[in-house]
């Protein structure tokens, strides 16, 4: 799985950083920035990008198909 944050939709809400901290974290603007993804099963990485009300995460498989959101 490939993720990134989209930096213009990502508001530092914090959700995603709460529910898989070893994937995000934020950088000095207060925005999610991607560390690890393969630190977590898909499950975990799924529902941290679906706890973004603002759908700044965007996760594709590995043939680059957008798998959410």
């Amino acid at each position: 799985m490939k993720v990134r944050v989209d930096r213009n939709l990502c508001t530092g809400l914090g959700n995603c950083v709460a529910l898989a901290p070893t994937v995000f974290e934020f950088d000095d603007e207060n925005k999610a920035v991607v560390l690890d993804p393969a630190s977590v099963d898909d499950e975990t990485l799924l529902e941290a990008a679906e706890s973004c009300p603002y759908d700044a995460i965007i996760i594709e498989d590995d043939e680059g198909n957008q798998v959410y959101p």
